[in-house]
């Protein structure tokens, strides 16, 4: 037997070294903070010199690395640490340069708003003075279109609603917003986002109502958007009417059982009778799939809309909801190619259903009609108005003002 000890196969070859262009940088966000940070400390408050120094280091330096880095540095005055505490302190080098950086290095437009996100997230985190400036400078952000409203997300973060920091942070906010453009250019960039219809979220869910939210932010100075979130509360309580109202027709609720139904939602939203014929018309003709033939959809029509004059009966007994109805009903004919020589018919019906009366067809035909379609309407109507004219004066239920 061999008692030597048997050697262990090694592996021979030629070692390659790494390139040096292809060995990964280490990732040192402190490194990058401390570079930094000791230029902006050697430009002093020269502004020219600090703009200089930023726009120059970003072709040293990994702008695109490092961003979270740098707008932690620009605007909230150094690296945060979880939870928003600033792990150094320093002071804010901020605003003026960040719209300079982002227009020369288009890649920091992502960094910069995702930045702002996490700051709003973290506001717990700063003073109420730093707050407040943070607040007038979001506003400032979001007028000059650097950053999209969807930002406001992190508002709604369930912690700082429920101790009122979201509320007064967005007070300051929308002061500036406002102040720099006004209360129409804030309701296009919310809806834009989808944030339109979610202000209350704002609050706590026992005070998400239009009451608390108007009197906070009108008590704030803040009247304008007050109205605005009033508005779109309303829009959204008649879009879900309106659906309501289609599924009821779907499922063959009876019209008294409807006529009931609306009247109590009046009560409820203290919708206006004028309001409500919109409403309802817009429900019954979204109710059926309309032919796509000319010759065949007034026929339809008619039969249809035969079936729920007595609904829109319910909510014409005022003159001006009996403008309204017929404005409604122009304006659909006009939407709706394949009803545009259905409108007569149509009218001639609802006035003999006793939904229209004349007064109101009369006064739409001379003034009241609008400019959609406007001759080819006034053309049919002709002969129906000369009828009307002519007809003998003193119905039972007399005339109804307008």
């Amino acid at each position: 037997m061999n008692n030597q000890k048997q050697q262990k196969p090694t592996l021979t070859g030629q070692r390659f070294k790494t390139r040096k262009r292809d060995e990964k940088e280490r990732f040192d966000p402190s490194q990058f903070q401390e570079s930094i940070v000791q230029g902006l400390n050697q430009t002093g408050t020269d502004l020219d010199a600090v703009a200089k120094f930023l726009d120059a280091s970003g072709a040293k330096l990994d702008y695109r690395r490092y961003a979270e880095t740098l707008f932690d540095i620009l605007v909230a005055g150094g690296m945060l640490a979880p939870g928003g505490t600033l792990s150094d302190d320093m002071t804010p080098f901020c605003s003026p340069y960040n719209k300079h950086l982002i227009r020369r290095y288009k890649y920091l437009e992502k960094g910069f708003e995702e930045e702002i996100k996490k700051l709003l997230l973290f506001l717990k985190g700063f003073t109420e003075s730093e707050r407040n400036k943070l607040a007038m400078l979001t506003g400032i952000l979001l007028a000059n279109g650097n950053i999209s409203a969807s930002i406001l997300n992190s508002l709604f973060n369930e912690n700082l609603v429920k101790e009122g920091v979201s509320a007064a942070f967005a007070v300051k906010l929308f002061k500036s917003w406002i102040n720099e453009k006004d209360i129409n250019s804030v309701a296009a960039s919310l809806r834009k986002v989808g944030m339109d219809n979610r202000l209350m979220e704002l609050f706590p869910a026992n005070k998400r109502s239009c009451e608390h939210f108007s009197k906070y932010f009108t008590d704030a100075g803040l009247k304008e958007l007050s109205d605005f979130a009033r508005n779109q509360q309303s829009i959204g309580a008649r879009k879900e009417l309106q659906k309501e109202l289609q599924e009821q027709m779907s499922r063959g609720e009876t019209l008294k059982d409807i006529i009931a139904y609306v009247r109590e939602e009046m009560k409820k939203t203290n919708i206006s009778e004028q309001t409500m014929i919109g409403i309802v018309w817009t429900s019954v003709m979204s109710s059926v799939e309309w032919n796509k033939k000319e010759e065949l959809v007034t026929e339809q029509a008619i039969k249809h809309l035969k079936q729920y004059s007595p609904l829109l009966k319910a909510f014409t007994s005022q003159g001006l909801s009996e403008l309204t109805l017929l404005l409604k009903i122009q304006e659909y004919c006009y939407d709706n190619i394949h009803f545009m020589k259905a409108f007569q018919k149509i009218v001639v019906l609802l006035y003999k259903a006793d939904v229209l009366s004349e007064e109101a067809i009369l006064k739409w035909y001379t003034e009241g009609h609008l400019a959609k379609g406007k001759s080819v309407f006034l053309e049919q109507m002709k002969k129906f108005v000369e009828w009307l004219k002519n007809a003998e004066e003193g119905k039972p239920n007399g005339p109804r003002s307008i």
